[in-house]
């Protein structure tokens, strides 16, 4: 009769290691959606739900654009 494992019936021929291989299979995923899921936050979750006027304040408040930029944009989108 067979063992669980491997065709000898050793534990550790065969079962253990692929039992070990399926265990770090599913670790791999869980963190991958994780990691995929902590992507989409940074990216603002794609939504598009920012108006031109949203972006515009973000790219002031974080000191990309001048006062002055800002206000001749903001004339141009108004």
């Amino acid at each position: 009769m067979m063992g669980f494992g491997s065709m000898n019936g050793n534990w550790f021929g065969g079962g253990f290691f692929m039992i070990v291989i399926w265990i770090l299979l599913i670790v791999g995923v869980v963190f991958f959606v994780q990691w995929t899921a902590e992507q989409a936050k940074k990216t603002g979750n794609g939504s598009g739900n920012e108006t031109a006027l949203d972006i515009l304040k973000k790219r002031y408040a974080k000191g990309e654009i001048n006062k002055e930029e800002y206000e001749q944009k903001k004339k141009d989108l108004g």
